[in-house]
């Protein structure tokens, strides 16, 4: 107990040092701002790690990190729902990170509540890492349909929670600042910023959905869980604003955390059957990390290569195409020309009448 609360204290001062020297006043974030504060958490991320080696074990240290590198790459991946949530409410740039930060921190709260949940479940029902391993196996196959899909990215839509607090309490479509309820004409108003942020948070419980089970396939360790989401989602607000446009780059970041999760659920599968009795391989933390950070490390050199690719191609094809005007300019020449020609000629039969 002592030191879960040790913990908590010890990252909610993280989260205060970080909104009253970055985020305290609403701007624009640059990407020397957005690099610094992402390297400071990654940072501390892996002194976390690294201080569980020495006051822990190599055990938990591992876990941990694999854990971790997990949870940041499905993050990575939910940025792209946080991108059509900013664009569907439109919020203004300079408030995006005050939007992030207090999502995250939602995020944040309503994943303790699962992983506790997780946590407990476990501990009674062994049987349920069945249920996770399946569901991570499927998840990863329905990852690899989206991918293949041509279909455009669908627009985001708003949960049946957010729907519900839209209803019961009145708002005004108009930002006023950073304020997250006004008084207007006697009658107190919320305002589309509290309406973002809760968004941000309530949408995050769909990718709890797949990425707690996924951590719990590393380590059944709560501590562990907790901690690994806490600094995968604390760098979150940062990375928003440093990956940008390379987000699109990434075309192939869907295979590889398919990959991950289908391995993930492979894993649980086989920690179930060794719980039953059955003599089967189990695979290491080790191997698991190895494994996570090799397929990161390929997806994003394959998915810039193909980014550039792509890129080269399209400029091809715009050299290759006539430049922008031209093919107007010899139409108008020849339609000109074709007046010009027929007025001599009506000219010559009005002279010869």
């Amino acid at each position: 107990m002592t030191v879960w609360v040790l913990t908590i204290v010890g990252l909610c001062a993280l989260i205060a040092a970080d909104f009253f020297i970055g985020g305290r006043k609403p701007h624009d974030v640059s990407l020397k701002e957005a690099g610094i504060w992402t390297t400071v958490w990654v940072v501390l991320a892996a002194l976390f790690g690294v201080g569980l080696l020495f006051f822990g074990n190599a055990q938990a240290s591992g876990e941990f990190f694999a854990g971790f590198i997990t949870e940041k790459s499905l993050s990575v991946d939910n940025l792209f729902v946080f991108i059509l949530i900013m664009a569907k409410f439109s919020v203004p740039s300079i408030y995006q990170q005050r939007v992030l930060m207090v999502g995250v921190l939602i995020a944040l709260v309503l994943r303790g509540i699962f992983i506790a949940a997780g946590a407990a479940i476990i501990a009674s029902f062994s049987w349920v890492f069945f249920i996770f391993g399946a569901f991570l196996i499927w998840t990863a196959w329905k990852l690899i349909q989206e991918a293949r899909s041509d279909e455009e990215e669908e627009e985001w839509e708003e949960n049946r929670l957010l729907k519900a607090v839209e209803r019961r309490f009145p708002s005004t479509d108009k930002y006023h600042g950073t304020k997250l309820f006004i008084v207007e004409n006697g009658k107190r108003l919320m305002t589309p910023m509290l309406i973002v942020m809760l968004a941000i948070g309530t949408t995050d419980i769909l990718f709890a959905l797949d990425s707690i089970p996924a951590i719990f396939g590393l380590t059944q360790d709560p501590y562990i869980v907790f901690t690994a989401n806490a600094f995968a989602l604390m760098g979150l607000r940062q990375l928003y604003f440093l990956l940008g446009g390379l987000l699109r780059k990434l075309v192939h970041l869907s295979y590889g955390l398919s990959v991950i999760l289908g391995f993930i659920g492979v894993k649980l599968v086989l920690h179930a059957l060794h719980e039953s009795g059955v003599h089967v391989p189990e695979i290491s933390i080790p191997v698991s990390l190895g494994v996570i950070c090799a397929v990161l490390v390929v997806t994003t050199i394959t998915s810039l290569m193909a980014a550039k690719k792509q890129e080269a191609q399209e400029r091809e094809k715009a050299a290759d195409g006539e430049p922008d005007g031209q093919p107007n300019a010899n139409a108008s020449a020849n339609a000109s020309a074709g007046d010009a020609h027929e007025t001599d000629a009506e000219r010559k039969a009005d002279i010869d009448s």
